[in-house]
């Protein structure tokens, strides 16, 4: 079994490259680049979000889901997953995604203040 410190590892170190490929995918949205049909384009994000999930799954178990930093991590992934296929594929106007893209890295960085502080509160605990 992974340790707890090699799973920490894995699960921030997909957060930063799913962030960095949501930037970019979001950017091409808004621009209407035909690089966002790229295969890697629609494969890659796929897979490092899993590996996340999984990671992220993994140590919930070790740490335990009953404590409210967690449940409101998973709340802001489901929030983050919501506005985030707004900005990419849902969003009828380029503003429509550009705010979409926007208001979902804001909730991305709460998720990663929820984590850091350990407090549903994020950056203002």
């Amino acid at each position: 079994m992974l340790s707890y410190t090699i799973l920490k590892h894995l699960h921030v170190t997909a957060a930063v490259i799913s962030l960095v490929f949501f930037i970019v995918r979001a950017y091409w949205s808004v621009m209407r680049s035909p690089r966002l049909q790229g295969r890697f384009v629609r494969i890659a994000p796929h897979v490092v979000d899993t590996i996340l999930l999984l990671c992220g799954l993994a140590l919930a178990f070790m740490i335990g889901f009953h404590q409210t930093w967690i449940l409101a991590k998973i709340i802001g992934v489901i929030f983050y997953i919501a506005v985030g296929m707004v900005a990419i594929k849902k969003g009828k106007t380029a503003t429509t995604r550009a705010l979409a893209a926007v208001v979902a890295v804001l909730i991305f960085f709460y998720i990663v203040g929820v984590a850091l502080t350990h407090n549903p509160l994020s950056w203002w605990s």
